[in-house]
């Protein structure tokens, strides 16, 4: 089991998200909780850099998470559209 933590303005950003985005996201939490960082089953998943990782939640938004090997805990950096993504 991992542990998932948000940053507070992944909060700020699902507010704006529609309804079926946000599913998806706490979805992708969950295989995050269960599975850890490396979410091949997940459309466009991709490692960014060292520990660094994002999916498409659907084709308008992505999700980006880092994760720390000497510490089991993944941490959510990002949700939202690609446009704005931080890749």
């Amino acid at each position: 089991m991992y542990q998932v933590r948000e940053k507070k303005k992944v909060q700020k950003m699902l507010r704006r998200l529609p309804a079926e985005v946000k599913a998806l996201y706490r979805a992708l939490l969950m295989d995050l909780a269960t599975s850890g960082p490396v979410q091949t089953s997940w459309s466009n998943f991709s490692r960014l850099s060292d520990g660094s990782y994002h999916c498409h939640l659907n084709y308008h938004y992505v999700a980006c998470w880092t994760y720390e090997n000497d510490i089991v805990t993944v941490e959510v950096y990002y949700v939202g559209s690609r446009e704005n993504a931080p890749y």
